[in-house]
C-alpha cells in the first residue's frame, strides 16, 4: 500500500480537483483516500442554512494515548478569474522551473498537502504519534463561512470531541517559508451608512436635500481621528471605506439617498461592542448641524446598520504550542519565525474558542492571483516543519 509521504504528489492530486467554493469538486474524497490508509476514520458531513449553499466538510481522527492536535484548513477555492491569463490550466498542476502551479497550490491545498505527507513520514519512521490526531477541513472558507468551520466544530464538540491544540494552515509567510506564525487576529466588522435626503432638479437645488454633502461629513467622521496607535501585539486599528454608493444614473437630479459601506479591523483596544460604540458616537456627534446652503442649517439624516456576526479579536497566549512551533521552524529553516497578529481574518477565529490555536503555512504572494504556485523546495520544507512539530509536541 502506497502511503501519501510525498506532499507534491498530494498536492497534484488536491489541486486537479476544480473545488471553486462551495463546491466539493472530488477534494474532501481525495483527502479520505489519503488518510484512510494512515488509520483514520473519516467523516463528511454536510450543513445547510436558508439563503446559503449546502457545504460538505470532512473531519477525520487518528486516535491514541496522549494529547489531541488538530489540524484545520479549507479545500475551497476562489474562482480562478480568466482562465486565458494562466500560464498554464489552473486545474493541471503543471510544473515548471520547479514550480506547481494551480488553484489553491497555497491557499491552501499545499498546506494541507504537507500535513498529510508530514504525518504519513512520521507514521512510517516511528509508527504514528503518541496521541490523537484530527484534521477538521471545510469547503466554506471562501465563501459565505457558514456551514463550514463554525458548524463542523459543534457537530465535533457535540461529539465529544476536544482538543488539546490547532494548527491552521494558511499561508502566513509574507516572502520565505519561516517567515511568520499567526498567533493571533485582530477583530473585524463591518457597516452601511445610508444619508437621506429629497430627490429634486440641479437646476433647483433649492427645492432638494442632496444627501451627498452629509455623507461626506459622516465618512469624514468614520475615518478621523486615528483609533489608535496599536498595541504590543497588535498593529493599530484601522477603518477602510469599501463603497460609496448613490444608485443615480442621471447627471440632472439630486440623489434621495447616498450610502457608504465600511469595514473595520480593530485590535485588542477594543471588542465588538465598544468599537461600534464609538463609531455611533462618531457619527452622532458628526451629524447634529450641517450647513448644506448658505443660511440654512439642519442636522444630517442617516440610518447606521451592522452586518451580521463580527469577528472577534484573539490573541493564543499557549507557550507549548507557539515554542514547540517555532523552535521547529528554527530546526529546519535555521531562523525563529516573528509571531504576528497581522492581515485579515481566517478560521482560527473559530477554532480560538475551542482551543489554543495558531496559523502557520506556505509563502502567500500568489494566492488568489492568476498563475498561483508553489515552489516544489517549499513543499517539502513545510513539510519537514509540520513532520518536526508533530514529533516534539507530543513527545
Amino acid at each position: 500500500m502506497t502511503l501519501p509521504t510525498d506532499p507534491a504528489a498530494n498536492l497534484a492530486t488536491l489541486i486537479r480537483c476544480p473545488s471553486v467554493t462551495p463546491a466539493e469538486g472530488g477534494a474532501l474524497s481525495a483527502i479520505e483516500a489519503m488518510l484512510k490508509p494512515l488509520g483514520f476514520t473519516v467523516e463528511r458531513p454536510m450543513f445547510k442554512e436558508d439563503g446559503t449553499p449546502d457545504v460538505e466538510n470532512l473531519y477525520a481522527r487518528r486516535s491514541g494515548n496522549g494529547p489531541h492536535l488538530m489540524f484545520a484548513g479549507h479545500t475551497d477555492v476562489v474562482p480562478v478569474g480568466d482562465e486565458a491569463a494562466w500560464t498554464h490550466p489552473p486545474f493541471s498542476a503543471a510544473i515548471a522551473n520547479g514550480e506547481m502551479y494551480g488553484r489553491g497550490a497555497v491557499d491552501m491545498k499545499g498546506g494541507i498537502a504537507c500535513f498529510i505527507a508530514a504525518l504519513a513520514r512520521h507514521v512510517v519512521q516511528k509508527g504514528g504519534p503518541k496521541g490523537s490526531v484530527s484534521l477538521l477541513i471545510t469547503g466554506d472558507e471562501e465563501g459565505p463561512s457558514i456551514n463550514g468551520t463554525v458548524k463542523l466544530l459543534q457537530w465535533a464538540a457535540a461529539k465529544g470531541e476536544k482538543w488539546d491544540a490547532s494548527i491552521v494552515g494558511e499561508p502566513t509567510n509574507p516572502d520565505t517559508l519561516g517567515d511568520m506564525i499567526k498567533i493571533g487576529r485582530r477583530g473585524s466588522l463591518s457597516g452601511t451608512v445610508t444619508v437621506n435626503g429629497r430627490q429634486g432638479h440641479v437646476a433647483y437645488p433649492h427645492l432638494a436635500d442632496n444627501p451627498v454633502r452629509g455623507l461626506m461629513t459622516i465618512v469624514d467622521a468614520l475615518l478621523n481621528p486615528v483609533f489608535d496607535k496599536g498595541t504590543k501585539d497588535f498593529q493599530p486599528t484601522n477603518l477602510e471605506i469599501t463603497s460609496i454608493d448613490v444608485g443615480n444614473a442621471a447627471t440632472n437630479v439630486i440623489p434621495a439617498r447616498a450610502t457608504a459601506t465600511f469595514n473595520i479591523r480593530f485590535n485588542d483596544t477594543w471588542d465588538a461592542e465598544t468599537v461600534q460604540a464609538e463609531i455611533h458616537n462618531r457619527l452622532d456627534s458628526a451629524s447634529g448641524r450641517k450647513k448644506y446652503r448658505k443660511g440654512r442649517k439642519e442636522p444630517i439624516d442617516f440610518e447606521l446598520g451592522w452586518k451580521d456576526r463580527p469577528s472577534h479579536v484573539f490573541l493564543t497566549r499557549d507557550d507549548k504550542l507557539i515554542e514547540t512551533l517555532s523552535g521547529s521552524v528554527a530546526a529546519v529553516v535555521g531562523r525563529k519565525p516573528q509571531l504576528s497578529t497581522s492581515g485579515g481574518t481566517s478560521d482560527a477565529r473559530f477554532i480560538k474558542d475551542y482551543c489554543p490555536v495558531v496559523e502557520f503555512g506556505l509563502v502567500g504572494q500568489t494566492m488568489h492571483m492568476v498563475d498561483e504556485r508553489v515552489a516544489l523546495a517549499d513543499l517539502e520544507t513545510l513539510t519537514a516543519i509540520y513532520q518536526r512539530f508533530i514529533e516534539d509536541w507530543f513527545g
